[in-house]
């Protein structure tokens, strides 16, 4: 692809943020920018070009927040912009509004400067935006419009790939909590058409809104089963570490027994093609928990019998491992010495994992950090209990929130005839990924994924990523799947596995 040149001039940009273009255009000026510097943690510099305050619509409803930077390593380590790819990291968490943000050498972005990767920063609408109209105070960013703003800096991306460096058909998503889910969605919703007609109305450039990889840390996700997927996980808890008094017990219960036909419905397999039912689920949850801690295991951590990780000492009996190394094409094994004075060889052992107490287990995830009272997302009126972002986020520009969930719809109302209106339902629909996830790769959606959640993160079930990661892998996706042992809440870790599989997947 043919790409213009830029040219180092300092003097054309201004100090401090930068409208880099006109609200009634949508093409990227090359020449306006500023030359910045990052020192990463180990001294080394990185210098960058800073593109700031771009609008990627031209209907600007919000202009807090519908804007994007783009950051260019001036060393892209010898990559042609065929070959460097474009990481489009989103700043969301609690389904918030983000402004565009900046590099950092705290998470992914300042890395992706020094691997010399092109670096796009969009803002997006969210909880908690606002402008006013005609006097009236509007809530700008209710669903889908996070998402929309998003898809549309995805646009200008494309739109502008002959200006902007690097390769608009090698965009990487990332975000993490509801960012994650804002990844997802990008990944699975790649040009969809239920969204059209959202962005024509907002003036996005007439482009693909496809990327080519999807990174998710710990995604706040599927919200209309997010609840029962909750309670139907840590319920065995309600009675000891997590508190709960009878109302609550009561609620927990009801909500867990609308789980197991949710996960029968979703017709997932095993990575041997055996059908994953509500019968056998706890089994197959516990595969992704055991191979987190046997791998922690394998690299010295200690994990005490407490907690529900059981386990036995193998021990190293194998031929080589008895008498030192294995035999190098065909040769005799290096023999291990004999300890001073005669001592007999010690006997290695290696731990194994093999079970898991889901009870001292969930247990010990609860103490470290307290569980969520139910209903953990869509809380709003259920025993007085007030709105969560997810509620605010679903509710209506007026900025009254609303329940996403018939159940806790009824229980708000005291009206167990209450339906969710058509257009909620809709906008319900357009922010769940696994709606969009079918039983093949779907064209214009990302291939690849690489999907990470705590080994003991509980602001969502476990339920809800390996039910996502499950679903795309049984359509034929790529997924990179994995629980981190002992990892909480959090994102952008383990930087060098991310970058590595990055690399690889480019390579593919």
């Amino acid at each position: 692809m043919k790409k213009l040149s830029l040219s180092v001039v300092i003097g054309l940009c201004s100090v401090g943020s930068m409208l880099a273009n006109s609200t009634g255009s949508l093409r990227f000026n090359p020449d306006q920018f500023r030359v910045e510097t990052l020192t990463m943690p180990d001294g080394t510099q990185v210098s960058y070009k800073a593109y700031e305050g771009i609008y990627y619509v031209t209907n600007i409803e919000d202009s807090t927040y519908q804007t994007l930077n783009i950051y260019v390593p001036l060393d892209r380590k010898v990559r042609t912009d065929a070959q460097t790819p474009i990481l489009m990291r989103n700043n969301v968490g609690g389904y918030m509004a983000s402004p565009a943000g900046t590099p950092s050498v705290a998470d992914a972005t300042g890395r992706a400067l020094a691997e010399g990767f092109i670096l796009c920063i969009p803002g997006a609408r969210g909880n908690g935006s606002t402008v006013n109209k005609n006097g009236k105070t509007v809530s700008t960013g209710i669903a889908p419009n996070g998402l929309l703003d998003l898809k549309a800096a995805t646009r200008y991306l494309h739109y502008n790939d002959d200006l902007i460096p690097g390769n608009s058909e090698l965009i990487f998503t990332d975000g993490t909590s509801a960012g994650g889910a804002m990844s997802a969605l990008q990944g699975i919703t790649g040009d969809a058409a239920e969204y059209e007609h959202y962005l024509k109305a907002m003036g996005a450039a007439e482009a693909s809104d496809s990327v080519f990889a999807s990174i998710c840390y710990c995604p706040i996700t599927d919200l209309n089963h997010a609840d029962m997927e909750y309670e139907w996980l840590y319920g065995c808890t309600n009675t000891g570490v997590r508190h709960l008094d009878l109302a609550q017990i009561s609620v927990s219960d009801k909500l867990a027994a609308q789980c197991p036909a949710y996960i029968d419905s979703l017709g997932l397999k095993d990575a041997k093609g055996n059908p994953i039912t509500s019968e056998n689920y706890m089994d197959y949850l516990k595969t992704f928990i055991m191979a987190s801690a046997h791998k922690a295991l394998e690299e010295g951590c200690e994990i005490p019998d407490s907690i529900g990780i059981i386990r036995y000492q193998k021990p190293r009996s194998t031929f080589a491992q008895l008498l030192g190394s294995a035999p190098v094409n065909g040769g005799m094994p290096v023999m291990r010495p004999i300890m001073k004075g005669g001592a007999p060889r010690r006997t290695e052992y290696t731990d194994h994992v093999t079970d898991i107490d889901w009870q001292k287990y969930l247990t010990y995830v609860a103490t470290v950090t307290p569980l969520k009272t139910p209903p953990a997302f869509d809380a709003y009126g259920v025993l007085g209990a007030s709105a969560t972002p997810e509620n605010c986020v679903f509710g209506n520009s007026e900025g009254n929130p609303s329940n996403f969930t018939e159940y806790s719809l009824h229980k708000r109302t005291g009206n167990d005839s209450a339906v969710l209106s058509p257009e909620l339902q809709e906008r319900i629909r357009l922010m769940n990924p696994m709606n969009f996830i079918g039983n093949n790769v779907r064209a214009g959606a990302a291939k690849y994924w690489y999907i990470r959640h705590g080994a003991k993160d509980r602001d969502t079930s476990f339920l809800v990523p390996v039910n996502l990661a499950t679903k795309l892998s049984n359509a034929g996706y790529d997924v990179n799947f994995f629980l981190p042992w002992n990892r909480p809440h959090s994102g952008d870790y383990n930087l060098d596995d991310l970058f590595n599989w990055i690399k690889t997947t480019i390579n593919q």
